[in-house]
């Protein structure tokens, strides 16, 4: 009957490791180069930089089509107009795709420290539960000894 006897509360503790937040471990100190890129990645991906990207775009594209002769450094259909059209969709979209790359990561950080959250809450209920059926457990023990002790009698 002994090896029938299900695990205790502290039997099972020692079998499971701690449950851990893997926030502090995403915040470790970052290396030079590391803070460089993220610096980067906050700057780039935000909309300041794409309004930034966007008007100097913008601004380059009109001044090599309609500004004096003399004064355009590229001027029309040379280079401005081929880097224009080819490079459209990475001047405008690198930075937009970053910003909701940002954004995702924000999201997905938050969800994370309410995932590990919720799981704390589950660890505790879940114990609460091993500690009233252990109780059960010890009680049932204790009715079927009195029970054996009575049959004896």
């Amino acid at each position: 009957m002994e090896s029938n006897k299900p695990k205790t509360i502290a039997e099972l503790r020692k079998l499971l490791k701690p449950v851990k937040s893997f926030y502090p471990q995403a915040k470790k100190p970052l290396t030079a180069m590391d803070r460089l890129a993220v610096w980067i990645t906050e700057h780039v991906g935000s909309m300041g930089f794409f309004m930034i990207i966007f008007g100097w775009t913008a601004i380059w594209l009109l001044w090599n089509t309609l500004g004096p002769k003399e004064l355009r450094f590229d001027p029309y259909p040379a280079f401005v107009l081929w880097l224009f059209l080819s490079n459209l969709i990475q001047i405008l979209l690198m930075p937009l795709i970053m910003v909701g790359q940002n954004q995702q990561t924000l999201h997905a950080d938050e969800r994370a420290e309410a995932d590990f959250n919720v799981n704390i809450k589950a660890e505790l209920e879940i114990e609460n539960i091993l500690l009233h059926l252990e109780n059960q457990n010890a009680l049932i023990l204790q009715i079927l000894e009195h029970l054996e002790k009575s049959k004896k009698e």
